[in-house]
C-alpha cells in the first residue's frame, strides 16, 4: 500500500451552517469524520485547508463578488465544523488560504511521494476543483481522489456537473 494523503478542504462552520451554510454540507460530517479516522488509524496523513479572510473582506475582489462575510479569522464561521474540528491534531497541517486555492498546498505536495491525495470537504464547484487541480499539478502521477459522499455544492446540478469536469481532469470520482 502506498502512501497516502488526505485533504479536507473547507469544512468550516460558515459553509456548513452558517452564512453561506446548506443542508447538504450539514449531511457531509459523519462521511468525512469516518473517512478522516479511517486515514488516521492506517497510518497515513491528513491535512486542512481552512478558507480565510479578514474583516475588510467585503472590500476584496472576492467580497465584491460574493458579498457574504464569511470565513472571518478569528471568529466562529472560521472553526471547522462540528466532530471535524475534535479530529485535528497539532500535528495536523493547516494551510489557510485567501482565495479558493491553496498555492501553499501545493508547495508541499510537490516533490512528496504521494501514491494517491484524497479530497472531501466544501464546495465542491470552487475550492475542492481547484485544490483537486493544484493537486494534480503538483504531483501528476498521483492518484487524485474525490468522494462524492463527502463533498457537494450549494446548487446540486452544478455539483454533478463539477463531477462530471474533474474525471475529465483525470480526477477520480469515487462513491458517485
Amino acid at each position: 500500500m502506498g502512501k497516502k494523503l488526505l485533504i479536507v478542504v473547507d469544512y468550516q462552520k460558515d459553509f456548513v451552517d452558517g452564512s453561506l451554510g446548506f443542508s447538504k454540507a450539514v449531511e457531509l460530517e459523519n462521511n468525512i469524520y469516518n473517512k478522516i479516522i479511517d486515514y488516521k488509524e492506517h497510518g497515513n496523513e491528513v491535512v486542512f485547508t481552512y478558507d480565510t479572510h479578514p474583516e475588510n473582506y467585503l472590500s476584496t475582489q472576492e467580497g465584491r463578488n460574493l458579498p457574504v462575510e464569511h470565513c472571518i479569522k478569528g471568529r466562529e464561521g472560521w472553526e471547522l465544523y462540528g466532530r471535524i474540528d475534535s479530529l485535528k491534531s497539532s500535528e495536523d497541517i493547516i494551510f489557510e488560504k485567501g482565495t479558493f486555492g491553496s498555492l501553499d498546498l501545493a508547495n508541499y505536495l510537490k516533490g512528496k511521494a504521494y501514491d494517491s491525495i484524497e479530497l472531501v470537504g466544501l464546495v465542491s464547484n470552487i475550492c475542492v476543483i481547484s485544490n483537486g487541480i493544484l493537486a494534480k499539478s503538483a504531483l501528476p502521477e498521483a492518484e487524485i481522489i474525490v468522494d462524492a459522499q463527502c463533498t457537494a455544492s450549494f446548487d446540486d446540478s452544478m455539483n454533478e456537473k463539477v463531477l462530471d469536469v474533474m474525471e475529465g481532469l483525470q480526477i477520480r470520482v469515487v462513491n458517485r
